[in-house]
């Protein structure tokens, strides 16, 4: 006679529940995690671009600044996070070709997009994504007026200049104030 072991319902339910706020509390930490490191990149982005603005309204400090110093700040602040995870930027229509989306990047962006049009957006929207053993973390960057200055539909000449001679193939142009303009992606690896 064979005996068979019963898991009472309730404790299997039990076990349901509490794996799922396991996941929970461990998305949450990913989340926050990620939040910081995209704070870190999107801070030291903003403040030296505010800094170009101030001192050169017309933009032309600013845009010589992300032509020639973006990618090194971007360096700088990867340099300073644990192995395991990385912050960068991308956006559906690039300037510069170092910051081109992959698949993922690309279905992220366009959902915000979705929801900009439906008017459900909410720029503090923060989107988290699993691919096997890494966890995405997007945070959308908006466009507003003094981005136009370098992305909108009536560029300087002068910045033209400067954007022609380092993203001979640029495609963020054309922005409007409060367009999606790309975002800034953590990745995570479990560890």
């Amino acid at each position: 006679m064979k005996l068979h072991k019963c898991i009472p319902i309730a404790l299997l339910l039990g076990s349901v529940a509490t794996l799922a706020s396991e996941n929970a509390t461990e998305e949450m930490a990913m989340k926050k995690e990620g939040v910081e490191y995209i704070k870190m990149l999107g801070g030291a982005l903003k403040g030296e671009l505010q800094a170009k603005f101030k001192s050169d309204q017309s933009g032309l400090s600013a845009m010589a600044f992300c032509a020639t110093q973006a990618t090194e700040i971007t360096q700088s602040v990867n340099a300073k996070l644990p192995a395991y995870a990385s912050v960068r930027r991308t956006a559906l229509k690039t300037r510069n070709e170092s910051n081109l989306p992959d698949a993922t990047d690309k279905k992220v962006m366009e959902a915000y997009e979705a929801s900009i049009a439906a008017q459900t957006f909410h720029p503090d929207d923060i989107k988290i994504v699993e691919e096997g053993s890494t966890t995405r973390v997007y945070k959308p960057l908006m466009t507003d007026g003094v981005c136009l200055k370098c992305h909108g539909d009536h560029i300087a000449p002068e910045i033209q200049k400067v954007i022609d001679a380092h993203y001979p193939h640029d495609k963020a142009v054309a922005f409007k104030a409060g367009s999606l303009r790309g975002v800034i992606v953590a990745e995570i690896k479990k560890h």
